[in-house]
């Protein structure tokens, strides 16, 4: 298997949670209802943290030195996304540090196999679904500037994405590393589709029927 073959595999197989997550109410689930820009940032500004400490953490105890040195440049990247998107708050923004599932889960990775699969493609997948509706909101609220933002942060997390598939290429030796890394890529995409529908049905909608 390939990279872009693995994507595509990942892909098909987490379709239908994909397309649900890149619906309109992804950031009514994420905001809790409460869509004003200041909110919306606020829950942009805890992703981009949340990531930035996880590849923090892996970099911190990655074995692999081609692995150790992508995690550092991820984490350097989502420092940047996150001194951008605060820097758009009115007001100073501190962390709760509450990773949510997705990335609970994906701290818990200490395989390198796993660590790439799950953040650097599985976590990617699902943010180009949260990018294009925050690049989506801000154009609706006439302020193509952050939306331009947005923008950039997806273009970025997309080279990340790119980087991890070709990572995977030079560390999954056989069929049983590609299984792993689709395992794994597969959950992380679950477990955030998982906590997107639990919102959902708390605000009494039903994400299947949502689109």
């Amino acid at each position: 298997m390939d990279g872009e073959t693995f994507r595509a595999v990942v892909e098909d197989d987490k379709q239908t949670e994909l397309e649900r997550l890149g619906s309109q109410q992804l950031l009514v689930a994420l905001t809790d209802a409460d869509l004003t820009r200041e909110r919306v940032l606020e829950v942009a500004a805890a992703s981009e943290h949340a990531a930035r400490e996880t590849f923090r953490k892996w970099a911190d105890d990655e074995e692999s030195e081609t692995a150790q040195g992508a995690f550092t440049t991820v984490a350097e990247q989502e420092d940047t996304h996150l001194r951008r998107v605060t820097n758009e708050l009115d007001k100073e923004w501190e962390s709760d540090d509450e990773p949510g599932p997705m990335h609970s889960y994906l701290r818990g990775r200490t395989e390198t196999v796993e660590r790439i699969a799950g953040g650097m493609v599985g976590r990617p997948l699902v943010s180009q679904q949260t990018h294009n509706q925050l690049i989506g909101f801000f154009i609706n609220e006439a302020d193509e500037a952050t939306a331009d933002i947005f923008r950039d942060l997806k273009a970025e997390t997309n080279e990340t994405l790119e980087a991890g598939l070709d990572l995977l290429e030079e560390v999954c030796a056989t069929e049983d590393d590609w299984e792993t890394a689709q395992m794994v890529a597969g959950y992380t995409i679950q477990l955030a589709y998982d906590d997107y529908a639990d919102a959902l049905q708390g605000l009494g909608f039903d994400p299947r029927s949502v689109c």
